[in-house]
Protein backbone atom coordinates (compact mmCIF):
# COMPACT_ATOMS: atom_id res chain seq x y z
CA UNK A 1 0.00 0.00 0.00
CA UNK A 2 2.65 2.45 -1.01
CA UNK A 3 2.02 5.88 -2.46
CA UNK A 4 3.38 6.50 -5.93
CA UNK A 5 5.62 9.34 -6.90
CA UNK A 6 7.50 8.16 -9.99
CA UNK A 7 7.08 9.53 -13.49
CA UNK A 8 7.73 12.87 -15.08
CA UNK A 9 6.71 16.09 -13.42
CA UNK A 10 3.61 17.18 -15.28
CA UNK A 11 2.55 20.76 -15.79
CA UNK A 12 3.31 23.83 -13.76
CA UNK A 13 0.18 24.06 -11.63
CA UNK A 14 1.06 23.08 -8.07
CA UNK A 15 -1.84 22.81 -5.63
CA UNK A 16 -1.06 24.58 -2.39
CA UNK A 17 -2.96 26.01 0.53
CA UNK A 18 -5.77 23.57 1.36
CA UNK A 19 -3.90 20.64 -0.21
CA UNK A 20 -0.99 21.03 2.15
CA UNK A 21 -3.11 21.57 5.26
CA UNK A 22 -3.31 17.87 6.12
CA UNK A 23 -2.19 15.54 8.86
CA UNK A 24 1.28 14.13 8.41
CA UNK A 25 0.53 10.53 7.42
CA UNK A 26 1.24 8.30 4.46
CA UNK A 27 -2.10 8.84 2.75
CA UNK A 28 -1.85 9.74 -0.93
CA UNK A 29 -3.41 12.97 -2.05
CA UNK A 30 -5.18 11.35 -5.00
CA UNK A 31 -6.16 7.79 -5.82
CA UNK A 32 -6.70 6.88 -9.48
CA UNK A 33 -9.26 4.06 -9.58
CA UNK A 34 -9.53 2.07 -12.83
CA UNK A 35 -12.21 -0.64 -13.14
CA UNK A 36 -11.37 -3.12 -15.91
CA UNK A 37 -12.68 -6.30 -17.45
CA UNK A 38 -10.45 -8.14 -19.94
CA UNK A 39 -8.76 -4.78 -20.45
CA UNK A 40 -5.11 -5.71 -20.64
CA UNK A 41 -4.61 -4.17 -24.10
CA UNK A 42 -6.34 -0.95 -23.04
CA UNK A 43 -4.51 -0.80 -19.73
CA UNK A 44 -1.15 -0.87 -21.49
CA UNK A 45 -1.87 2.56 -22.98
CA UNK A 46 -3.74 3.93 -19.97
CA UNK A 47 -1.17 2.99 -17.33
CA UNK A 48 1.76 4.02 -19.53
CA UNK A 49 0.28 7.50 -19.81
CA UNK A 50 -0.34 7.69 -16.06
CA UNK A 51 3.22 6.82 -15.14
CA UNK A 52 4.58 9.08 -17.85
CA UNK A 53 2.75 12.09 -16.43
CA UNK A 54 2.41 11.25 -12.73
CA UNK A 55 3.74 14.19 -10.67
CA UNK A 56 7.02 13.64 -8.86
CA UNK A 57 6.36 16.47 -6.40
CA UNK A 58 6.35 14.89 -2.90
CA UNK A 59 3.47 17.22 -2.01
CA UNK A 60 1.35 15.39 -4.61
CA UNK A 61 1.60 11.70 -3.68
CA UNK A 62 -0.70 9.51 -5.75
CA UNK A 63 -1.64 5.86 -5.96
CA UNK A 64 -3.19 3.76 -8.73
CA UNK A 65 -5.85 1.16 -7.91
CA UNK A 66 -6.99 -1.25 -10.63
CA UNK A 67 -10.12 -3.28 -9.98
CA UNK A 68 -9.90 -6.48 -12.04
CA UNK A 69 -13.57 -7.25 -12.55
CA UNK A 70 -13.37 -10.98 -13.28
CA UNK A 71 -10.97 -10.75 -16.24
CA UNK A 72 -9.98 -13.95 -18.04
CA UNK A 73 -7.36 -12.43 -20.36
CA UNK A 74 -4.41 -12.59 -17.99
CA UNK A 75 -4.84 -9.00 -16.78
CA UNK A 76 -3.93 -9.82 -13.18
CA UNK A 77 -0.71 -11.67 -13.99
CA UNK A 78 0.34 -9.00 -16.48
CA UNK A 79 -0.21 -6.24 -13.91
CA UNK A 80 1.90 -8.11 -11.36
CA UNK A 81 4.78 -8.30 -13.83
CA UNK A 82 4.52 -4.95 -15.61
CA UNK A 83 3.21 -2.67 -12.83
CA UNK A 84 3.94 -4.18 -9.40
CA UNK A 85 3.43 -0.75 -7.82
CA UNK A 86 -0.25 -0.77 -8.82
CA UNK A 87 -2.67 -1.88 -6.13
CA UNK A 88 -4.91 -4.55 -7.65
CA UNK A 89 -8.28 -5.58 -6.25
CA UNK A 90 -9.80 -8.70 -7.80
CA UNK A 91 -13.48 -9.47 -8.20
CA UNK A 92 -14.68 -12.83 -9.45
CA UNK A 93 -17.00 -13.16 -11.24
CA UNK A 94 -17.69 -9.86 -13.06
CA UNK A 95 -19.85 -7.79 -10.71
CA UNK A 96 -20.77 -4.95 -13.07
CA UNK A 97 -19.31 -1.47 -13.38
CA UNK A 98 -20.91 0.14 -10.32
CA UNK A 99 -19.77 -2.57 -7.92
CA UNK A 100 -16.27 -2.59 -9.43
CA UNK A 101 -15.94 1.18 -9.20
CA UNK A 102 -17.30 1.24 -5.64
CA UNK A 103 -14.86 -1.51 -4.65
CA UNK A 104 -11.99 0.62 -5.93
CA UNK A 105 -13.34 3.70 -4.17
CA UNK A 106 -13.58 1.77 -0.89
CA UNK A 107 -9.99 0.54 -1.29
CA UNK A 108 -8.64 3.98 -2.22
CA UNK A 109 -6.74 5.90 0.45
CA UNK A 110 -6.57 9.31 -1.23
CA UNK A 111 -8.44 12.42 -0.14
CA UNK A 112 -9.45 12.80 -3.78
CA UNK A 113 -10.39 10.00 -6.15
CA UNK A 114 -10.37 9.90 -9.91
CA UNK A 115 -12.52 7.15 -11.43
CA UNK A 116 -10.88 6.51 -14.78
CA UNK A 117 -11.98 4.29 -17.65
CA UNK A 118 -9.37 1.86 -18.93
CA UNK A 119 -9.90 3.13 -22.48
CA UNK A 120 -8.50 6.57 -21.63
CA UNK A 121 -5.12 8.26 -21.81
CA UNK A 122 -4.13 11.07 -19.47
CA UNK A 123 -2.09 14.10 -20.49
CA UNK A 124 0.59 16.24 -18.88
CA UNK A 125 -0.55 18.05 -15.74
CA UNK A 126 -3.84 16.18 -15.47
CA UNK A 127 -3.60 15.55 -11.74
CA UNK A 128 -2.60 19.11 -10.86
CA UNK A 129 -5.32 20.66 -13.02
CA UNK A 130 -7.96 18.18 -11.92
CA UNK A 131 -7.36 18.87 -8.23
CA UNK A 132 -6.99 22.64 -8.44
CA UNK A 133 -10.78 23.43 -8.24
CA UNK A 134 -11.04 21.46 -4.98
CA UNK A 135 -9.52 24.45 -3.20
CA UNK A 136 -13.19 25.41 -2.79
CA UNK A 137 -14.50 23.09 -0.02
CA UNK A 138 -18.00 23.08 -1.54
CA UNK A 139 -16.73 21.36 -4.71
CA UNK A 140 -17.58 17.66 -4.65
CA UNK A 141 -16.52 16.70 -8.18
CA UNK A 142 -14.40 18.04 -11.02
CA UNK A 143 -14.87 16.96 -14.63
CA UNK A 144 -12.14 17.37 -17.26
CA UNK A 145 -12.20 18.24 -20.92
CA UNK A 146 -12.49 14.80 -22.50
CA UNK A 147 -11.28 14.53 -26.09
CA UNK A 148 -11.75 11.80 -28.67
CA UNK A 149 -8.39 10.02 -28.73
CA UNK A 150 -8.62 9.04 -32.40
CA UNK A 151 -9.60 12.63 -33.29
CA UNK A 152 -8.16 14.79 -30.50
CA UNK A 153 -9.38 18.02 -32.06
CA UNK A 154 -12.93 16.91 -31.23
CA UNK A 155 -14.63 16.96 -27.84
CA UNK A 156 -16.16 13.89 -26.27
CA UNK A 157 -17.41 15.67 -23.16
CA UNK A 158 -17.03 18.96 -21.31
CA UNK A 159 -19.12 17.82 -18.37
CA UNK A 160 -22.73 16.72 -18.41
CA UNK A 161 -26.02 18.59 -18.63
CA UNK A 162 -29.42 17.35 -17.51
CA UNK A 163 -32.65 18.78 -18.83
CA UNK A 164 -35.95 19.08 -17.00
CA UNK A 165 -37.30 16.55 -19.48
CA UNK A 166 -34.98 13.95 -17.96
CA UNK A 167 -32.40 13.90 -20.74
CA UNK A 168 -28.67 13.87 -19.88
CA UNK A 169 -26.30 15.11 -22.56
CA UNK A 170 -22.56 15.45 -23.01
CA UNK A 171 -21.70 19.12 -23.27
CA UNK A 172 -19.78 19.91 -26.44
CA UNK A 173 -19.89 16.39 -27.84
CA UNK A 174 -18.43 16.33 -31.35
CA UNK A 175 -17.54 20.01 -31.33
CA UNK A 176 -14.08 21.47 -32.09
CA UNK A 177 -11.78 21.56 -29.09
CA UNK A 178 -11.08 25.25 -29.70
CA UNK A 179 -14.63 26.02 -28.69
CA UNK A 180 -14.01 24.64 -25.19
CA UNK A 181 -10.29 24.94 -24.48
CA UNK A 182 -10.52 28.62 -23.54
CA UNK A 183 -13.59 28.26 -21.33
CA UNK A 184 -13.23 29.26 -17.69
CA UNK A 185 -13.54 26.80 -14.85
CA UNK A 186 -17.32 26.72 -14.55
CA UNK A 187 -20.18 24.94 -12.86
CA UNK A 188 -21.90 22.10 -14.68
CA UNK A 189 -24.68 19.76 -13.71
CA UNK A 190 -22.64 16.58 -13.53
CA UNK A 191 -19.26 14.96 -14.06
CA UNK A 192 -18.30 12.79 -17.02
CA UNK A 193 -18.39 9.12 -16.13
CA UNK A 194 -15.17 8.36 -18.00
CA UNK A 195 -12.58 10.28 -16.02
CA UNK A 196 -13.81 12.64 -13.30
CA UNK A 197 -12.37 13.50 -9.89
CA UNK A 198 -14.30 13.32 -6.61
CA UNK A 199 -13.71 14.48 -3.06
CA UNK A 200 -13.49 11.24 -1.07
CA UNK A 201 -15.36 12.78 1.85
CA UNK A 202 -18.19 13.79 -0.48
CA UNK A 203 -18.48 10.28 -1.89
CA UNK A 204 -18.75 8.86 1.61
CA UNK A 205 -21.37 11.43 2.53
CA UNK A 206 -23.62 10.41 -0.38
CA UNK A 207 -23.34 6.67 0.06
CA UNK A 208 -19.87 5.65 -1.02
CA UNK A 209 -20.09 5.99 -4.79
CA UNK A 210 -22.38 4.76 -7.55
CA UNK A 211 -25.78 3.12 -7.03
CA UNK A 212 -25.16 -0.62 -7.61
CA UNK A 213 -28.83 -1.23 -8.40
CA UNK A 214 -28.31 0.65 -11.66
CA UNK A 215 -25.52 -1.78 -12.67
CA UNK A 216 -24.37 0.60 -15.42
CA UNK A 217 -25.69 3.59 -17.38
CA UNK A 218 -27.04 6.73 -15.71
CA UNK A 219 -24.99 5.87 -12.62
CA UNK A 220 -22.87 8.99 -13.07
CA UNK A 221 -25.99 11.12 -13.51
CA UNK A 222 -27.46 9.68 -10.31
CA UNK A 223 -24.22 10.35 -8.43
CA UNK A 224 -24.24 13.93 -9.71
CA UNK A 225 -27.74 14.38 -8.33
CA UNK A 226 -26.81 12.96 -4.93
CA UNK A 227 -23.77 15.21 -4.69
CA UNK A 228 -26.01 18.18 -5.40
CA UNK A 229 -28.59 17.02 -2.85
CA UNK A 230 -25.74 17.04 -0.33
CA UNK A 231 -24.93 20.64 -1.26
CA UNK A 232 -21.79 20.03 -3.30
CA UNK A 233 -20.92 21.75 -6.57
CA UNK A 234 -19.56 20.15 -9.74
CA UNK A 235 -17.02 22.10 -11.80
CA UNK A 236 -15.66 21.70 -15.32
CA UNK A 237 -12.03 22.58 -15.99
CA UNK A 238 -10.58 22.78 -19.52
CA UNK A 239 -7.06 22.69 -18.07
CA UNK A 240 -7.31 18.96 -17.32
CA UNK A 241 -7.50 16.95 -20.55
CA UNK A 242 -8.20 13.26 -20.98
CA UNK A 243 -8.22 11.30 -24.24
CA UNK A 244 -11.03 8.75 -24.52
CA UNK A 245 -11.01 5.92 -27.04
CA UNK A 246 -14.70 5.84 -27.81
CA UNK A 247 -14.01 3.54 -30.76
CA UNK A 248 -13.28 0.86 -28.12
CA UNK A 249 -16.81 1.08 -26.76
CA UNK A 250 -19.68 -1.34 -26.75
CA UNK A 251 -22.55 -1.19 -29.24
CA UNK A 252 -25.50 -0.27 -27.06
CA UNK A 253 -28.00 -1.36 -29.68
CA UNK A 254 -28.02 -4.65 -27.77
CA UNK A 255 -31.65 -5.19 -26.60
CA UNK A 256 -30.76 -6.06 -23.01
CA UNK A 257 -28.65 -2.93 -22.71
CA UNK A 258 -31.38 -0.76 -24.26
CA UNK A 259 -33.83 -2.16 -21.73
CA UNK A 260 -31.53 -1.30 -18.82
CA UNK A 261 -30.93 2.21 -20.14
CA UNK A 262 -34.68 2.81 -20.44
CA UNK A 263 -35.22 1.55 -16.88
CA UNK A 264 -32.39 3.56 -15.35
CA UNK A 265 -33.49 6.76 -17.05
CA UNK A 266 -36.82 6.61 -15.21
CA UNK A 267 -35.36 5.58 -11.86
CA UNK A 268 -32.90 8.48 -11.92
CA UNK A 269 -35.54 11.00 -13.03
CA UNK A 270 -38.21 10.10 -10.47
CA UNK A 271 -35.76 9.53 -7.62
CA UNK A 272 -33.81 12.75 -7.91
CA UNK A 273 -35.77 15.71 -9.23
CA UNK A 274 -36.74 18.10 -6.41
CA UNK A 275 -40.50 18.29 -5.90
CA UNK A 276 -40.64 21.89 -7.12
CA UNK A 277 -38.91 21.01 -10.38
CA UNK A 278 -40.78 17.74 -10.80
CA UNK A 279 -44.10 19.51 -11.33
CA UNK A 280 -42.55 21.66 -14.06
CA UNK A 281 -40.82 18.67 -15.63
CA UNK A 282 -43.82 16.34 -16.02
CA UNK A 283 -45.03 17.62 -19.38
CA UNK A 284 -41.53 17.87 -20.93
CA UNK A 285 -40.73 14.39 -19.65
CA UNK A 286 -43.90 12.96 -21.16
CA UNK A 287 -43.02 14.65 -24.44
CA UNK A 288 -39.55 13.12 -24.31
CA UNK A 289 -40.97 9.64 -23.73
CA UNK A 290 -43.33 10.01 -26.70
CA UNK A 291 -40.50 11.24 -28.92
CA UNK A 292 -38.14 8.49 -27.82
CA UNK A 293 -40.79 5.82 -28.25
CA UNK A 294 -41.64 7.06 -31.74
CA UNK A 295 -37.97 7.20 -32.71
CA UNK A 296 -37.48 3.60 -31.60
CA UNK A 297 -40.60 2.42 -33.39
CA UNK A 298 -39.24 3.84 -36.63
CA UNK A 299 -35.99 1.96 -36.03
CA UNK A 300 -37.76 -1.24 -34.90
CA UNK A 301 -36.28 -1.01 -31.41
CA UNK A 302 -39.37 -0.19 -29.38
CA UNK A 303 -39.76 -3.43 -27.39
CA UNK A 304 -36.60 -3.10 -25.21
CA UNK A 305 -37.50 0.54 -24.57
CA UNK A 306 -41.03 -0.39 -23.51
CA UNK A 307 -39.89 -3.28 -21.32
CA UNK A 308 -37.37 -1.01 -19.61
CA UNK A 309 -40.10 1.45 -18.70
CA UNK A 310 -42.20 -1.44 -17.32
CA UNK A 311 -39.21 -2.53 -15.23
CA UNK A 312 -39.07 0.97 -13.77
CA UNK A 313 -42.79 0.93 -12.94
CA UNK A 314 -42.31 -2.36 -11.10
CA UNK A 315 -39.79 -0.63 -8.84
CA UNK A 316 -42.10 2.24 -7.94
CA UNK A 317 -42.46 0.82 -4.44
CA UNK A 318 -38.83 1.79 -3.81
CA UNK A 319 -39.30 5.33 -5.09
CA UNK A 320 -40.34 6.81 -1.73
CA UNK A 321 -37.31 5.23 -0.05
CA UNK A 322 -35.01 6.68 -2.70
CA UNK A 323 -36.46 10.14 -2.28
CA UNK A 324 -36.13 9.90 1.51
CA UNK A 325 -32.41 9.28 1.06
CA UNK A 326 -32.13 12.47 -1.01
CA UNK A 327 -34.11 14.43 1.57
CA UNK A 328 -31.75 13.16 4.26
CA UNK A 329 -28.77 14.39 2.25
CA UNK A 330 -30.40 17.81 1.93
CA UNK A 331 -30.97 18.07 5.69
CA UNK A 332 -27.24 17.59 6.31
CA UNK A 333 -26.03 19.44 3.22
CA UNK A 334 -22.73 21.31 3.32
CA UNK A 335 -24.39 24.09 1.34
CA UNK A 336 -27.85 24.84 -0.03
CA UNK A 337 -28.66 22.23 -2.73
CA UNK A 338 -28.64 23.68 -6.23
CA UNK A 339 -29.77 21.93 -9.42
CA UNK A 340 -28.73 23.77 -12.61
CA UNK A 341 -31.20 22.42 -15.16
CA UNK A 342 -33.14 23.84 -18.08
CA UNK A 343 -35.42 22.55 -20.80
CA UNK A 344 -32.32 21.89 -22.92
CA UNK A 345 -31.44 23.31 -26.30
CA UNK A 346 -31.79 22.41 -29.95
CA UNK A 347 -28.00 22.10 -30.08
CA UNK A 348 -28.14 19.40 -27.40
CA UNK A 349 -30.67 17.46 -29.47
CA UNK A 350 -28.59 17.77 -32.64
CA UNK A 351 -25.42 16.68 -30.84
CA UNK A 352 -27.22 13.68 -29.40
CA UNK A 353 -28.60 12.58 -32.76
CA UNK A 354 -25.16 13.01 -34.35
CA UNK A 355 -23.57 10.61 -31.89
CA UNK A 356 -22.47 7.30 -33.42
CA UNK A 357 -24.08 4.15 -31.98
CA UNK A 358 -20.97 3.35 -29.90
CA UNK A 359 -20.22 6.38 -27.74
CA UNK A 360 -20.43 5.02 -24.23
CA UNK A 361 -17.57 4.00 -21.98
CA UNK A 362 -17.89 0.30 -22.70
CA UNK A 363 -15.70 -2.15 -24.52
CA UNK A 364 -16.79 -5.10 -26.67
CA UNK A 365 -16.64 -7.37 -23.59
CA UNK A 366 -19.14 -5.06 -21.89
CA UNK A 367 -17.23 -4.40 -18.70
CA UNK A 368 -20.15 -2.51 -17.26
CA UNK A 369 -22.69 -5.32 -17.55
Amino acid sequence: MESLSNGEKAGSVTPAGPFLDVDHDDRPLCSVVIPTYNGRALLETCLASIYRHLPCDPALPCEVVVVDNGSIDGTHDWLARAYPQVRVVRLDPNRGFCVAANTGIAAARGRFIQVLNDDTEVTSGWIEAGLEPFRDPTVGAVTPLVLVRSTPNRVDSAGDSYSLAGWPTKRGHGQPVERWSARPVEEVFGASGSSSFYRAEALQRVGGGFDPSLVSYYEDVDLGFRLRWAGYRVLFTPHCRILHEISATYDHRRPGLQRRIARNAELVFWSNLPAGKLATALVPHLGLLVAQGGWRMLRLRFLPFFLGKIDAVREIRHLQERRKVRAGLARQAVNRPHFPMSLGSLEDVVNHLRRPPETTSLRPQESRS
